[in-house]
Formats: structure tokens, C-alpha cells, sequence
């Protein structure tokens, strides 16, 4: 699978505009109708060292190859994953969804070291969704939205490496308590198997029952919904 190699081009840029850290930001999950919604950051400053051989959009890599290079993200930046539930995706939409997720990722970063004093968010897409939901003691943080940023700042990629495979390593765990729906694979999106278990035996606790949707012969009714295994 051919990746286009980002770089740190913007991300220099902005540290010669007088930024301290730039802190890379993308989400994951966000089309599945099973589990959370993940989003990964990934924190460096000027001293930064050569981006990690292979690294590349998440989306751009075979799982193998994301799941070898996460050791060289983390030591390369700093880095963190924050998940937002199911339930918080049928309950207060995937936008704050997001947010959430996106808040606990950045919050992480504090917590382990990371000052938002001179520092910017580079948000891969064209809406922030971020902004909203920091709490006030982040706040004012600048975030910049670029569309496919994932693809072409290295800060970007990374987020997006460590958010897909710790989503993706969620979603295998939870396929051993459920294998019907063969989350190993599909990991949460609506493959014909998934869709097809949905039908045949009812949605679980990490499904989001707003979003089945295309599984319209699923009788929801009676169905309790349950906490999701990453709250």
C-alpha cells in the first residue's frame, strides 16, 4: 500500500512564527455504528527529530504496519488517545462526541507535561470540533483546522496512527466477548456481517442504536441500553 510521506513543513513554520509546541490532532471511529469514537494527539516542539520512517495517515497503512511504527511515534512526540462511549454518541451527538474525546486526549497531554502556553493545534478537517469542548482552564488554545492534514504534517499522521490502533485494539478486545459481529475485522463499522449478526441476534452495548439505521428490520424494542466498556 503506496502512503504519501508527510513532513514538517507547517509545523517548522509555526515554530519560527513563535510558537512553542504544535500538538496534532485527528479522530477516528467517527463513521462506525460500534464503539467509541477515539481521538489522537501527538506533541512536539522545535527540537523535533526527523519524522518516523514510514509514518503516513493511518488510513494509508495496512494494520501491520500502523501497529510497528506506534513505538517510534511515541518516542518521536508525545503522545495520548481520548475516546468518547457509543452511549455518548446516541445521547449527545457525534459532534460533542468529538469534543469530549478530543478534550481527554489534550487534557492527557497536560497531565503528562505537555504546556498549552505557545502552543497550537493543528485539527485534521475543515470544522472544529475541538474549541467547544476544552474546559476553561485550556482555554484560550488556538486550533487551526486543515484539510488533509492527516496526510501531509507529520504531528497530524502520528495522532492518527496511535488513535487507529488503540480504537482498533479496543474493538478486537471486544470481539472475543462478541464474536458475531466480527468487530476484529470490521472494527465497528457496518460491514454485511455486522449488519447481518445486528438482524440475527440485536445490537450490544457498544453499538450506537441511533445510528443502525441501515439495519432497519432490527426490532430495538426491550433493548437495555448498558454503560460502554470505555464509559
Amino acid at each position: 500500500m503506496t502512503a504519501v510521506r508527510p513532513s514538517l513543513r507547517l509545523e517548522k513554520s509555526l515554530f519560527a512564527a513563535g510558537r512553542v509546541t504544535v500538538i496534532g490532532v485527528d479522530e477516528v471511529g467517527r463513521g462506525a455504528i460500534a464503539g467509541p469514537v477515539g481521538v489522537g494527539a501527538a506533541a512536539v516542539t522545535v527540537d523535533v527529530r526527523r519524522v518516523p520512517q514510514g509514518l503516513a495517515d493511518s488510513k494509508l497503512l495496512t494494520q501491520a504496519r500502523r501497529t510497528a511504527l506506534v513505538p517510534a511515534v511515541t518516542r518521536w512526540a508525545r503522545t495520548s488517545v481520548g475516546m468518547a462511549s457509543a452511549k455518548v454518541v446516541d445521547d449527545q451527538g457525534i459532534v460533542a462526541a468529538l469534543g469530549l474525546a478530543g478534550a481527554r486526549a489534550i487534557a492527557s497531554l497536560v497531565e503528562d507535561g505537555v504546556p498549552l502556553d505557545g502552543a497550537v493545534v493543528l485539527l485534521d478537517g475543515s470544522f472544529d470540533w475541538l474549541s467547544r469542548a476544552l474546559p476553561a482552564e485550556h482555554r484560550p488554545l488556538d486550533v487551526q483546522v486543515r484539510v488533509k492534514a492527516d496526510r501531509d504534517c507529520a504531528s497530524v499522521a502520528a495522532a492518527s496512527v496511535v488513535a487507529k490502533v488503540a480504537r482498533d485494539d479496543l474493538m478486537t478486545a471486544a470481539h472475543e466477548d462478541a464474536p458475531h459481529y466480527a468487530w476484529a475485522s470490521n472494527k465497528g463499522y457496518g460491514s454485511t456481517a455486522h449488519y447481518d449478526a445486528i438482524r440475527a441476534v440485536g445490537p450490544h452495548a457498544l453499538h450506537r442504536t441511533t445510528w443502525l439505521h441501515a439495519a432497519s428490520s432490527v426490532a430495538l424494542e426491550g433493548f437495555e441500553e448498558l454503560d460502554s466498556l470505555v464509559g
